[in-house]
């Protein structure tokens, strides 16, 4: 249903006799940022091992599945891939073999420099075992180069351009990392047991009665071991500007998480308000398209004083239509999940509030379903200014020729959608609805400022693309394939593994 697609969810807990439960609920409050698959990994203190797949968390985990993971010790991962194709050799977290043991790393974000670190190391001889940039990270870690650093971690870590945040597990403890621009949120919880725990968002720390403790800063790596929690930085705080990611508020984050010190549901609320302002419409009615488009819908209604309505019905059977492999299917996967209350549209004039639009084409489908059940106008509201960027550090939005803010004018695009009017909210108006500092906020799919330079042919299938591309070139002079498929328990590093 959606055209913009989560990235990825992490929790991990250490010192917890139910580790692994914990964690599988904890993914299953996580489970918006990541559909394609989940993983949970354990340690016992000593050993390591995991189990990953391809679904949802309750599709992936059963019980017999969790009490084989029984150990004080994890951390889970819900992907969307941002980087790699959603098979179950990417499904995370990866548990790697290397010659100081094993390690285990969950990844929520984007690499904007893992193709280029990835075709140094197979210049040098390293094997790689799937297509997704988390990858990258181990192989630097098993640098020798990098091991004789007294904190070899921090030291890999400042060869990473891109966003990320790490939950790097080791059998005695898990390091867990935040990039130094902040882009993704990682908060620290602790339970009622006095184990600590940390994840993506604080909705999974209130799924497992944690109590937030604080959250990861830009550039720091916060330990979870027997000894309690322990910190460092590898790079100055300070150091680079912060550019924690705007759409975590807009749209990927959940209503009841505080991210970056702010409610979520509170900024939406406070988006809708001002886009009322702003852009305010003669209706009878505001409805909002599910599902988060509701709290800014709420402000709007409360700004204008015209009466908040549900236009929709959500079948939550439906299935996920981002996976449909063609627009026709998508289409009739929107159908299928979103029924109009007719009641509600018939002969009014309505204000529908989207929290935003990316190619137009869903959204196009959701106002004819509306005129057909009789609306007298639609006046649409966009709670967030038009997307004319792609997004590097871990939203999949589409390749800039596929966005419609760039080939379209409003005027243009209120045309394709068959609306009456079309608004969006100003990027000061959506700035002013935010806690910090506008300047700490990364919204270059808006603005096109990137915090960091970045090479506009990334995509998310490019290391892909680059091994096929090496195998045909080679394909006269050897053949070999890995048979590397289903479930994968342990990968090892081979060749020099640097």
């Amino acid at each position: 249903m959606h055209e913009k697609r989560e990235y990825c969810g992490l929790f991990g807990v250490f010192g917890h006799p139910d580790a692994a439960m914990l964690t599988y609920r904890a993914l299953y409050a996580l489970q918006h940022r990541g559909q394609e698959a989940a993983g949970i990994c354990v340690s016992d203190g000593r050993h390591m091992r995991r189990h990953v797949d391809i679904g949802l968390v309750t599709e992936v985990f059963k019980p017999e599945t969790l009490e084989a993971l029984k150990a004080p010790n994890a951390i889970g991962h819900v992907r969307y891939s941002t980087t790699g194709s959603p098979s179950v050799v990417n499904a995370q977290p990866l548990l790697i073999q290397y010659a100081r043991g094993q390690v285990g790393i969950a990844h929520n974000g984007n690499l904007v420099n893992a193709a280029l670190l990835r075709e140094q190391y197979e210049g040098e001889g390293a094997i790689f075992q799937t297509s997704s940039d988390t990858e990258v990270i181990v192989h630097l870690l098993a640098n020798p180069r990098h091991q004789a650093r007294s904190d070899p971690l921090g030291h890999v870590l400042t060869h990473l351009q891109g966003a990320y945040c790490l939950l790097v597990f080791f059998p005695d403890r898990i390091e867990c990392c935040r990039d130094p621009f902040g882009f993704r949120p990682l908060v620290i919880g602790k339970l009622p047991n006095g184990a600590y725990c940390a994840a993506s968002e604080t909705c999974a720390l209130d799924i497992v009665e944690a109590e937030f403790v604080r959250e990861v800063q830009p550039g720091e790596i916060v330990t979870l071991s027997a000894q309690g929690m322990s910190s460092r930085f590898f790079v100055s705080p300070g150091q680079t500007r912060r550019a924690q990611c705007i759409f975590e508020h807009v749209y990927f984050s959940d209503p009841s998480s505080d991210v970056f010190g702010q409610n979520v549901h509170q900024f939406r609320v406070a988006s809708g308000r001002q886009l009322a302002t702003e852009a305010p419409a003669d209706a009878d009615v505001v409805i909002a398209i599910p599902n988060a488009g509701r709290c800014a819908a709420m402000g709007y209604a409360a700004e204008s004083g015209v009466p908040l309505g549900r236009g929709f019905t959500v079948n939550h059977y439906a299935g996920r239509s981002f996976i449909m492999p063609t627009q026709h299917a998508r289409d009739l996967a929107v159908r299928m999940k979103l029924n109009v209350i007719r009641e509600t549209i018939e002969g009014k004039r309505i204000v529908v509030v989207e929290d935003s639009i990316v190619r137009g084409t869903t959204t196009r489908g959701k106002i004819g379903a509306l005129r057909k059940a009789g609306a007298k106008e639609i006046h649409m509201r966009i709670a967030c200014p038009p997307i004319r960027n792609p997004c590097f550090f871990g939203i999949d939005f589409p390749s800039r020729k596929e966005l419609i803010a760039v080939s379209r004018s409003v005027d243009e695009i209120r045309d394709f959608l068959g609306v009456d009017s079309l608004a969006y909210l100003s990027l000061d108006g959506m700035l002013k609805c935010a806690k910090q500092a506008a300047g700490d906020y990364c919204t270059a799919c808006f603005s096109g400022d990137y915090p960091m330079p970045v090479d506009t042919q990334v995509h998310k299938f490019i290391l892909e693309d680059k091994h096929q591309m090496r195998m045909f070139q080679d394909e006269r002079s050897s053949s070999s394939g890995d048979g590397n498929e289903g479930r994968v328990e342990e990968v090892a590093l081979r060749g020099r593994g640097a």
